[in-house]
């Protein structure tokens, strides 16, 4: 494979990379100053110019996480360090005249785990086709996406929402610096998946963020991930707590542990969560607060988040990734039980009812993968659609090996279609010579509005806009289609629900 070295000289100095594959790529590029030290658990500062030229070949660090989320091959992890705030571009080897649509994308996790560095966040294939692609890695998990602000105090401040504050000074390295790369700083968009798709969401409705970007894609975003700044406050302590029980100054116990330190007690933090039912996941935003005043889908509805294009949409069986790896989603009959028994009489029967065959397992993963992502999409499209166009989708496609599996259209799914995996050797794996020319169709279509949505803020044409009282919704399947309001009853059964104040 012959590479060649490639230099770009962006506002804080020199960078190189390297040409592979017919693309040019940059790898690690600081975005900020690394947030270490006294630095730790602070709003991310501007990156300090470097003299001389900074080689960008590698792949840098990934947040700290339980080392067996960094694997990126057989027996080869991704190195971890506090110093994160990096950024990946890949360009196309030949740029055309006028300058190209930017998609930065957001990786997901959990916002627990995760990195711009797996291999299907590679991006080549979406920038040969015509766009500059940035991949960011943002603080996670105990260092970035648990709200530990209410632990200051006279010796140590903490800011809240560290990881929006990582992401918008990534996009605002974007605005000043991709055209060196080729790319349209007024043609930014975000696109995430689960916990990133999350982060596209909330993006939308932190005032900070605005003018940062043209249009969102938010693939299979999770539902109830922001809290009211009580549960936060509650989360912190018990944080503290379990990082040092004898130390009586939380902020002091935060800041003198280790980074591995810091990830098992939130590894605990989220079990003792689960058991108790806290009211929201202990990773992700705080709404009311300075930084995020709103509840995104609130901030939506009331016409108060950034108006621009959204594409929004979930996996025909979200849960099913979780019934066999993670078991994070309620998916059994004592388990939404559990999760339902805070509610009236009248409002279970009307969310049960609405799976049809309760509580046998079907129903039962239907459920789970409709109270994790199904609610937040409908959510964010109803309340989105009100002042900016917004269009949904459901991504049905599964090559047989995945529906032998017993996983189907499962979680991040439809990432194999969007990074264009099936075109690659993992890919072929996946599809039979009989699913090949089908896998191939769907991925071209999902591939080609994605491109259209970042050039012109219009995914294609027959996708009609979100809207009452049709409710169009976009199939990606062998046969492609529109479908309107296709559940209508399981949409209607999450209307209003929420765990918070449990």
């Amino acid at each position: 494979m012959h590479e060649h070295t490639v230099r770009a000289t962006i506002a804080s100095g020199v960078v190189e990379g390297f040409t592979r594959d017919g693309v040019n790529r940059w790898r690690a590029i600081p975005y900020a100053s690394p947030p270490v030290g006294r630095l730790r658990l602070r709003a991310p500062q501007p990156v300090q110019a470097w003299p001389g030229v900074r080689y960008c070949h590698g792949i840098g660090y990934c947040a700290p996480q339980q080392r067996m989320y960094t694997l990126l091959a057989p027996g080869k992890y991704q190195p971890m360090s506090e110093d994160c705030l990096t950024l990946n571009v890949v360009a196309p080897k030949t740029l055309p005249d006028d300058p190209l649509p930017v998609m930065v994308f957001i990786h997901g996790g959990g916002y627990f785990m995760g990195s711009s560095a797996t291999p299907i966040y590679d991006g080549a294939a979406l920038a040969r086709q015509g766009c500059i692609y940035v991949s960011v890695n943002y603080r996670l998990g105990p260092l970035g996406c648990l709200d530990l602000s209410t632990l200051s105090n006279g010796s140590h401040t903490f800011d809240d929402n560290l990881y929006l504050r990582d992401l918008v000074m990534a996009l605002q390295w974007v605005r000043e610096n991709i055209a060196v790369f080729g790319g349209d700083p007024e043609k930014v968009t975000i696109f995430g998946e689960s916990a990133g798709a999350h982060a596209v969401a909330t993006l939308l409705a932190v005032p900070a963020a605005k003018g940062l970007f043209a249009q969102a894609i938010s693939e299979s975003p999770a539902a109830g991930m922001v809290r009211t700044p009580d549960i936060a406050a509650d989360y912190a302590a018990k944080f503290a707590e379990l990082v040092d029980p004898n130390e009586p100054d939380g902020a002091a116990a935060v800041m003198s542990a280790r980074p591995t330190e810091l990830v098992a007690a939130f590894e605990r933090l989220i079990v003792a969560g689960q058991r108790e039912m806290l009211g929201a996941f202990a990773a992700g935003p705080t709404s009311g607060s300075e930084y995020l005043p709103l509840d995104p889908v609130e901030a939506m509805r009331e016409g108060h988040a950034h108006r621009v294009p959204l594409i929004v949409g979930t996996n025909a069986d979200e849960a099913r990734l979780f019934g066999r790896f993670l078991k994070l989603l309620p998916m059994t009959e004592p388990m939404i039980e559990r999760l339902l028994s805070g509610t009236e009489p009248a409002e279970r029967e009307r969310i049960t009812s609405a799976y049809p065959g309760y509580p046998d397992s079907a129903a039962c993963i239907q459920f789970g993968g409709d109270f994790a992502f199904g609610s937040a999409a409908w959510q964010i499209a109803e309340a989105h659609s009100r002042h900016a166009p917004t269009y949904l989708y459901r991504y049905d496609y599964a090559p047989r090996t995945l529906r032998w599996s017993g996983l189907g259209a499962t979680h991040a799914t439809e990432l194999l279609a969007v990074f264009d995996v099936y075109r690659t050797t993992f890919g072929k794996l996946l599809t039979a010579a009989a699913d090949r020319k089908t896998a191939l169709r769907v991925s071209d279509d999902i591939q080609k509005r994605w491109r259209a949505f970042a050039q012109t803020g219009v995914p294609g044409t027959e996708w009609p806009t979100y809207a009452e009282p049709d409710r169009a919704v976009r199939v990606f399947d062998s046969r492609p289609r529109v479908e309107f309001d296709p559940h209508a009853d399981r949409r209607q059964a999450w209307e209003g629900f929420t765990l918070a104040g449990r």
